[in-house]
């Protein structure tokens, strides 16, 4: 199944203390999987004014639709081709 990255301009995103982004994005994935839709969000990364959310989805559709019903931005999408850490160059 691919995976994807998605880009969220949010500014201040970094100074946020809560949960509450995750506590709603797990409710909203809950959903849609009891929906038959095949969408896991795997992890975040946090900047001063964006988050990168990785997820792994049968379509980039999919991706937008759990932003939109989450009430999220997702700027950017795009599908990931490959994946480096420091096994990869042994």
């Amino acid at each position: 199944m691919p995976k994807y990255i998605i880009e969220r301009n949010i500014p201040g995103a970094g100074d946020r203390k809560d949960n509450s982004g995750a506590t709603n994005s797990n409710k909203v994935l809950k959903e849609m999987n009891d929906e038959g839709k095949n969408i896991h969000w795997q992890h975040s990364y946090s900047t001063q004014d964006k988050i990168y959310c990785v997820y792994i989805a049968d379509s980039p559709d999919l991706v937008l639709e759990h932003a939109k019903r989450l009430g999220a931005p997702a700027d950017k999408i795009e599908e990931i081709k490959g994946i480096s850490d420091p096994t990869t160059g042994e």
